[in-house]
């Protein structure tokens, strides 16, 4: 597998964005946000000077782009890329994950997208990836979970270099607000990375939780036992 390519999944609303705002910052690696849902939406993406309309040609030219950089690339899981010509996507590069709380996820993503279906929370897609993964590596993939960069944004970036075997750059944990055109085509859904400064907690809150609507209690107890099988190898990789 390409030592230079390195792939973050994570589910929408889990902080993955803040954690790709903070691998810009680092500025050693060619950042992609998001190409394999932007093929999904809107039939392409950009890869350098080339443009991919499937999941095949988009791992091609990102391999390629790996040849001689370090690329990162953060995806969210609301779609099932596996099944949709994406086949050979644990096969290439290394595979990290984020995680966080879905009576958190849940809510954000219901405020932004009322229209969603229960799957587009994403946990059981982000979890097969995180199993096929494992399968062809024998290795369980590494798995950061969002709270810890709130609690100790300092210990959990350097354990995730540490694995990534990247180098820490402390310099890398705050950076100026502000939109940035990696992420020009979801910008609504990136206020709050927009805004930030470093990874801070939000002070948002929302009409309709897990607590007080039926839809999302249901999807809820459809996602929590795929988050924590997830939550599980988190910890595990933690030092105690």
């Amino acid at each position: 597998m390409d030592s230079n390519l390195l792939f973050l999944w994570g589910t929408p609303r889990s902080m993955s964005t803040a954690f790709l705002r903070m691998m810009l910052e680092r500025g050693d690696h060619e950042v992609y946000h998001e190409p394999f849902s932007s093929i999904v939406v809107q039939g392409r993406t950009v890869v350098g000077e080339h443009t991919a309309t499937n999941h095949d040609q988009l791992i091609e030219l990102l391999e390629e782009r790996a040849a001689d950089r370090p690329v990162f690339v953060k995806e969210t899981t609301e779609y099932d890329y596996l099944t949709t010509g994406g086949d050979r996507i644990p096969h290439v590069g290394r595979h990290t994950f984020i995680i966080r709380d879905p009576r958190l996820v849940i809510p954000s993503h219901f405020a932004m997208n009322p229209g969603m279906v229960c799957d587009e929370i994403g946990y059981g897609h982000q979890l097969e990836i995180a199993r096929r993964v494992r399968e062809v590596t024998g290795v369980r993939p590494y798995v950061v979970e969002a709270e810890d960069l709130l609690t100790d944004a300092r210990d959990a970036v350097e354990r995730y270099c540490r694995h990534a075997r990247i180098p820490f750059l402390e310099s890398s944990l705050s950076w100026h607000p502000g939109n940035q055109p990696v992420w020009s085509r979801t910008e609504k859904w990136h206020r709050d990375a927009a805004r930030s400064s470093r990874f801070t907690h939000s002070e948002r809150t929302y009409e309709y939780t897990v607590d007080n609507n039926r839809f999302l209690y249901d999807c809820y107890w459809h996602h929590r036992p795929h988050y924590h099988v997830l939550r599980k190898w988190a910890r595990a990789l933690v030092p105690v």
